[in-house]
């Protein structure tokens, strides 16, 4: 199945840009497809998952189509 990931800030940079159409197997989890794209590390350093808009962890299972959007911690000062 198909699902559609938005990357943003050096999330971007690191997967080679924005948006991307990634392919992963039925009944896949969120952990998953950030093990498949290589980014799981960044679970530990507070990143945001949501699927169609919504904030959701990383056992959450992904539907065909879902949009996928990974926001990575904001630091300021």
């Amino acid at each position: 199945m198909q699902v559609k990931v938005i990357a943003f800030g050096p999330l971007a940079e690191q997967i080679g840009g924005r948006e991307h159409n990634i392919e992963v197997p039925p009944s896949s989890s969120v952990r998953f497809l950030l093990e498949e794209i290589g980014i799981d590390m960044w679970l530990s350093q507070g990143l945001m998952v949501s699927i169609n808009g919504q904030q959701v962890g990383e056992d959450e299972p992904l539907d065909e189509g879902d949009e996928v959007a990974l926001l990575p911690p904001v630091s300021g000062g």
